[in-house]
């Protein structure tokens, strides 16, 4: 009978901790990341959960004309951006692992 009541329990918290894992995803991923390309020419903006935000464009680089290196510098400050919102999902995922007692690494 004592076995079952500590699985019942372990389910719980196991509950509890999904649930605020979740949470606390879902806060991080609301965190705004901003990465450039090309020396500022070029600026993404999104959130940490990888929806893009915006694209910035430095208007002197559409006079150029070079459809090619713009198209490289926006593909170069999105992928940029998102891998920053990658990076703090991770960072906030470990935080919240190690809050609960969980091994590093494990989330």
């Amino acid at each position: 009978m004592k076995f079952g009541g500590n699985i019942k329990n372990l389910l719980k918290q196991a509950e509890k901790v999904k649930e605020q894992m979740e949470k606390l995803q879902a806060e991080a991923g609301e965190r705004i990341v901003e990465a450039s390309a090309g020396g500022g020419m070029v600026t993404a903006v999104a959130k940490a959960n990888g929806e893009l935000i915006s694209v910035q464009i430095e208007p002197t680089i559409v006079n150029e004309g070079d459809i090619e290196m713009l198209q490289d510098l926006i593909t170069a400050a999105v992928n940029e951006t998102l891998n920053r919102g990658r990076e703090i999902m991770k960072e906030e995922m470990a935080k919240a692992a190690t809050g609960f007692g969980l091994p590093p690494g494990l989330i």
